[in-house]
């Protein structure tokens, strides 16, 4: 069994700064320290976008800083708030897609990881996702190279539609080119997505699909249209992946929950 610790949503600001009266950089800074101590064994982390909040060079110094020292590989994705040049020149290394775009892959034994880059600079609504040719031809050249392996694809805005219709309406403006192509494939068997700051599971073209929160402001539990902005303090979480030989198992830690003592039933 392999482990991947998965964070998104962590929306730094400047120091000083809060959203909704919670601090981001203390936030992360916990859950990460959380993660860490109790799953020292995972393979690696990812970062699933939205990594700050203004996309401010002093954001992404904040992150470099807060990622400094971390033991494990780190696979960094980009969202909606964040923008690709100040991300880029705090993570050069980062700078590896000839498209232009922030796209990985990562190979453990049996399963290809696929991180997307659903950011869309030029959206008119400024925080809708798109996945351009250029993205989808270099998808697709993945999905060919995966072989035998499983494939876990992560994005930042989710491919299905959440039932929050203010969060679907800036959500992946082509999802259903995503879909046909991760179906085509044949060998995805898990996505992974942010963005909606809620624990969410569906499915897209039969494929699994989860939704995880983040670990700073979460969307309350509103469905219908509502300012997609709206956000209310709930425990922050971050996500687990299990990597078995049966596939694909998802857990969601909130770890800013009441520390408890484990107990057996009497």
């Amino acid at each position: 069994m392999q482990k991947i610790i998965v964070f998104t949503d962590i929306h730094l600001v400047p120091e000083g700064e809060t959203i909704i009266g919670l601090d981001p950089f203390a936030r992360f800074s916990l859950g990460f320290a959380h993660a860490l101590d109790r799953h020292a064994d995972a393979a690696r982390v990812v970062l699933c976008g939205d990594l700050t909040h203004n996309a401010a060079p002093e954001e992404y110094a904040r992150l470099r800083a807060a990622l400094d020292g971390c033991p494990l590989p780190i696979s960094l994705m980009l969202g909606n708030h964040d923008r690709r040049a100040p991300f880029l020149t705090a993570f050069p290394e980062a700078a590896r897609m000839e498209t232009g775009h922030i796209q990985h892959v990562t190979d453990l034994p049996g399963y290809r990881l696929i991180c997307l880059d659903t950011l869309n600079e030029e959206a008119e609504d400024t925080h809708s996702g798109w996945l351009c040719g250029a993205r989808l031809d270099w998808l697709e050249t993945a999905l060919r190279a995966s072989g035998d392996r499983r494939v876990i694809v992560f994005t930042h805005h989710p491919p299905i539609e959440t039932g929050f219709t203010g969060m679907d309406w800036i959500g992946l403006k082509n999802r259903a080119a995503l879909i046909d192509r991760l179906r085509a494939s044949g060998n995805v068997v898990q996505i992974v997505s942010g963005h909606v700051h809620r624990t969410i599971q569906g499915a897209a073209g039969g494929i699994p699909v989860t939704i995880l929160k983040s670990p700073c402001h979460q969307m309350p539990m509103t469905l219908g249209y509502h300012d997609p902005s709206l956000s209310i303090d709930e425990p922050g979480a971050y996500g687990i992946l299990l990597l078995t030989d049966a596939g694909v198992v998802v857990h969601s830690e909130d770890f800013t929950l009441p520390g408890t003592v484990a107990r057996t039933y009497p």
